[in-house]
């Protein structure tokens, strides 16, 4: 039953996408960090300044944090980003295809 078991993880890569699923969950804190901590203030300074509040994510018009959506929207390109990167850079590949 052990080496069934142990025989599915290597048939299924599994213990590869658990280091992946890993991996990526401190590469998004990472880069929500850097965002948050060191590109929004850098970006939007006049704007915090203007509007009073001391994180972008908390700027907002009646009620609406737009703020927040900008935030997440910088995320998103930063890991689409750096996930094109890894795909171009690491795989060697010439065209990133859909397989």
């Amino acid at each position: 039953m052990i080496k069934e078991f142990v025989s599915f993880l290597k048939q299924y890569g599994v213990v590869g996408l658990a280091i992946a699923v890993i991996i990526g969950g401190k590469l998004n804190e990472l880069i929500s960090s850097v965002v948050n901590d060191l590109l929004m203030p850098l970006i939007f300074q006049p704007a915090l300044q203007a509007a009073q509040v001391d994180d972008v994510r908390k700027l907002s018009v009646n009620g609406i944090f737009y703020g927040k959506v900008l935030g997440a929207a910088i995320d998103f390109l930063v890991v689409a980003g750096l996930v094109f990167l890894f795909a171009k850079l690491v795989l060697k590949e010439e065209s990133v295809s859909k397989k």
